[in-house]
């Protein structure tokens, strides 16, 4: 049999218009979804296929022009012209219009129009529109514009169907006339997609509930209150939410751990890996799934009502003072969830200074990975009190985390920018959707895939990791005295192993803050992927307690560390870059290894500082 044909077809639009969606509902794909620019910010490729011919659907990132500014348009316009060499030659484009927002879509269409490929227009947020008590006349649109024009509710499955049919059928595909002179300039092409949107679109009103809404969120003072109060919530329910799943896998795991050990038949030496290899590592880590998925939910709620893009209007104010734009906040909020994508996404700020400063301190703010070395320590060293009778103490100092290593990112980003970054502020442009309830089965399913994809990515780590160290933990064998119990002779194996000689060679560098040899290791790890210090400590001190009420790995950490310990390294994991993708995606987008070693050299010496001046301090205030 001969090779299948396939066509490749772009998807095309402004920022925030559906494309991402539609491109979901096409090829089966789960690709991150959100109320901003900046999503996607490279090209990804999804197959639609009918009998005949696989049909090769490329989302690009979304731009307003071809004329591209920042790097994400550099890739769509290259793309489209056929000069990006991972993208074959495009047969056909479909332009994603969004109906509330028809000028710049169309002003997108016209200079779309001049590459002369077959188009399709599919027209999303039609539901918006009339909700907004407007109507829009699509068959209008579609003898305007001189390409079918397919209306299409993204996230419901309207008008899905018509659309692949239409991709399938080359008979409906046209190449669009030529609306303009193709010299024409920028404020002709203006005014003509002006004149279209005002002839298609009729009875438009400003949506009230928006305007309401806007008028207290948008706020220079009660906007940033709301903020605030915002962010405060997502703290408090990090912990009160998810804590009752917590507890349940916790005894979960333990009750195994404890059956292996007790009442499984094999070998003692197997037993031994099971037990304290395997679910003392990786069941360490997975107790602290139910807090990463609270986390997503509620960043993912906020990016489906319309939010974030206010709050990046909000903080471009103060983000004006550290050198950077509003721009700036999705690429850093971004990185709360992972510093991958966070970096990826600067690709979307035009000015080369400001994009090197955010990629260089998007590491400093407080990912996902963090959350379990956080909630961990604060769980085991900070009371369970309330401030104020409402606000929970532990959840208030990881607020205090989150905010100060964001603090800290800004100074380093306002440093940067007054030296080897200097150069002049760009402005700032945002387009603000309007307001909308989330689908609550949408919104679980992205939440269940960003939770999936760290506890996947996490987990093949750990698990490796958990497995070698449980054999530097184990060997050499040591023989056991007679009348040595259990406990102690496991205390014993631990103190001689290859584990212990590793930590107290590398001890000394961190003699300041006076982590033991266990600490150190669990950090030596932690430069692969951060929430290895779980896994380790999980091993480490959680291993062999004959108590089974012990087998909590809070309780082990209240009698083997000292407060001032434990506060130092949560300082130290609040800047340091221990994440290897992180470091080679940073070399990616840096084009060079020397920012990349600054970034790696100034986060490790800001994290030693922080650490051995927490422990000092923490010591005297608690002496």
């Amino acid at each position: 049999m001969g090779a299948v044909p396939q066509r490749n077809i772009a998807l095309v639009g402004i920022p925030n218009s559906g494309k991402t969606t539609l491109f979901n509902a096409l090829t089966g794909a789960r690709k991150k979804v959100a109320n901003y620019p900046g999503v996607t910010v490279e090209p990804t490729v999804g197959l639609l296929a009918n009998h005949a011919e696989a049909i090769a659907l490329v989302d690009l990132p979304g731009v307003y022009s071809l004329s591209p500014k920042s790097s994400d348009e550099e890739i769509t316009s290259a793309a489209l012209k056929g000069e990006l060499r991972t993208i074959p030659p495009l047969d056909g484009i479909v332009l994603i219009l969004d109906a509330t927002n028809l000028e710049k879509g169309l002003f997108l269409f016209s200079q779309l129009v001049t590459l002369q490929k077959p188009m399709l227009v599919a027209l999303t947020m039609i539901d918006e529109v009339k909700r907004r008590g407007a109507t829009l006349d699509d068959i209008l649109l579609e003898s305007r514009l001189g390409v079918p024009v397919v209306p299409i509710v993204g996230t419901k499955g309207i008008g899905i169907t018509e659309l692949k049919a239409k991709l399938v059928d080359r008979q409906r595909w046209r190449i669009p006339p030529i609306h303009l002179p193709l010299n024409a300039s920028v404020e002709e092409r203006i005014a003509w997609a002006r004149q279209i949107a005002s002839e298609v679109l009729r009875n438009d009103r400003l949506d009230e509930r928006t305007e309401r809404l806007d008028r207290i969120l948008l706020h220079p003072v009660w906007g940033m209150v709301a903020f605030v109060i915002v962010m405060a919530l997502i703290f408090q329910s990090i912990f009160t939410w998810s804590q009752p799943l917590m507890d349940a896998i916790d005894s979960g795991f333990s009750t195994l751990r404890q059956w292996i050990v007790g009442d499984a038949v094999a070998p003692p030496l197997v037993l031994d890996f099971l037990a304290n290899g395997v679910i003392a590592g990786v069941g360490s880590v997975l107790v602290f799934a139910p807090q990463i998925f609270v986390l997503m939910v509620l960043v993912t709620f906020l990016e489906d009502t319309g939010y974030m893009a206010r709050a990046a209007f909000l903080v471009d104010r103060i983000f004006g003072i550290f050198g950077l734009q509003g721009r700036s906040f999705i690429p850093l909020l971004s990185s709360y969830a992972c510093a991958i994508p966070g970096i990826l996404s600067a690709r979307m700020i035009p000015s080369y200074a400001e994009r090197m400063a955010t990629m260089l301190v998007a590491p400093l703010m407080t990912c996902s990975a963090r959350l379990p070395v956080y909630t961990l320590l604060i769980a085991a060293f900070v009371p369970a009190g309330t401030v104020g009778g409402f606000l929970s103490l532990q959840a208030l100092v990881l607020g205090m985390l989150y905010v100060a290593a964001a603090v800290v990112g800004l100074v380093i980003a306002w440093l940067l920018r007054k030296t080897v970054l200097a150069d002049d502020r760009t402005a700032f442009f945002i387009e603000f959707p309007p307001y909308r309830l989330p689908q609550w089965r949408n919104l679980l399913v992205r939440a269940t895939m960003r939770m999936q994809d760290f506890v996947q990515t996490a987990g093949t780590i750990i698990l490796a990791i958990s497995i070698v160290l449980w054999a530097l933990a184990t060997f050499p064998r040591l023989e056991p005295r007679p009348g040595m119990s259990a406990d102690e002779y496991r205390r014993a194996q631990l103190e001689q192993s290859w584990a212990a000689h590793v930590g107290r060679t590398v001890a000394p560098i961190f003699r300041p803050m006076h982590f033991d040899w266990q600490v150190t290791l669990g950090i030596i790890g932690s430069f692969a992927a951060r929430e290895v210090f779980v896994s380790v400590m999980g091993q480490l001190y959680a291993v062999g307690q004959d108590d089974p009420a012990s087998a909590s790995l809070r309780a082990a950490l209240q009698q083997q560390l000292s407060p001032p310990v434990a506060f130092a390294v949560l300082a130290f994991y609040m800047f340091a870059l221990q994440c290897m993708s992180t470091v080679a995606v940073l070399r990616r987008e840096t084009g060079s290894w020397k920012w990349t070693a600054f970034a790696f050299v100034y986060m490790f010496l800001l994290a030693y500082l922080a650490a051995a001046g927490t422990y000092n301090i923490a010591r005297a205030l608690l002496s």
